[in-house]
């Protein structure tokens, strides 16, 4: 039985002019077993019938089953990060290392994708038992990770829902999210941070937080503030009264991280805080 989208060992059955036959066993004489060619040219020197070789299996541009002992970027299985090398009223095709590029449909794509551009891809079997690529990746990730409480790691934002939080691909392997209450500036499709484990959870998934532990980001918080003070004059028009939603997108935290770094910066006499915003002293 052939594996469509994974590695395999196959034995070669018979040759051809073109390439030889490879089989899942050993056929016995008279045994009708569907074979599939490997072209000439991926044909190991020196290999005879018997020989056992690992190829690919995929489909040709006529959709029939073949094989080749190149690896491809993507298998069933796994995610990786492709480029998109042609978008048009099919799909968008992605280079992924043989001679057909691999097509995600329109359906499978969370955003509007760019040739030149990469994203992250799983691979699948459609309906018609073609493979496909996905950016669809949440199903594909593992929850198996060692990763801890307070280990930083590193991943890929491949899906963002305002009220679940950005959804992250650490490593190309695990499932990780930055909560919505996490979520101090807005996150975009593609984008590869860096984060820190806030929360291992009893499912194995992973919770992020992009920010430092309490006391230190108070530190940094605070600091990024005086920046903001020192290039708009020495005052910024935000106080108590001031919206959640217009603290965040100006200093990309919340309303309370807010007020813990103005209420440290007053206590170290840096500033001066007004019903019209604060002051630098």
């Amino acid at each position: 039985m052939f594996e469509l989208g994974k590695r395999q060992v196959l034995v070669i059955d018979h040759k051809a002019d073109f390439g030889v036959y490879l089989c899942d066993h050993v056929r016995e004489r008279g045994e009708d077993t569907e074979c599939i060619l490997l072209p000439k040219k991926q044909v190991p020197k020196g290999a005879n019938i018997g020989d056992e070789i690992e190829v690919f299996v995929y489909k040709d541009s006529s959709d029939r089953l073949i094989a080749t002992t190149k690896t491809p970027m993507l298998t069933i299985g796994e995610v990786k990060e492709l480029e998109v090398v042609q978008v048009n009223k099919v799909g968008a095709f992605l280079y992924w290392g043989l001679e057909k590029d691999l097509l995600v449909p329109f359906s499978e794509q969370t955003i509007k994708v760019k040739k030149g551009e990469k994203y992250l891809f799983a691979l699948y079997i459609d309906k018609s038992e073609r493979l496909c690529g996905t950016m669809k990746v949440y199903e594909y990730l593992r929850t198996d990770s060692e990763y801890k409480e307070n280990d930083m790691v590193s991943g890929t934002v491949f899906s963002v829902n305002p009220q679940y939080g950005a959804f992250v691909a650490i490593d190309s392997k695990y499932l990780g999210l930055i909560p919505a209450n996490e979520m101090v500036r807005n996150f975009h499709i593609g984008e590869v941070i860096e984060a820190r484990v806030k929360e291992r959870r009893e499912d194995g998934k992973l919770n992020l937080s992009v920010r430092e532990k309490g006391y230190m980001q108070m530190d940094i918080d605070s600091g990024f503030i005086m920046e903001k003070l020192e290039v708009n004059q020495g005052f910024l028009p935000y106080h108590d009264k001031s919206s959640p939603a217009d603290i965040k997108e100006v200093f990309g935290m919340s309303k309370n991280e807010y007020k813990r770094a103005i209420g440290r910066l007053y206590k170290m006499k840096k500033i001066r805080i007004t019903p019209e915003g604060i002051y630098k002293l």
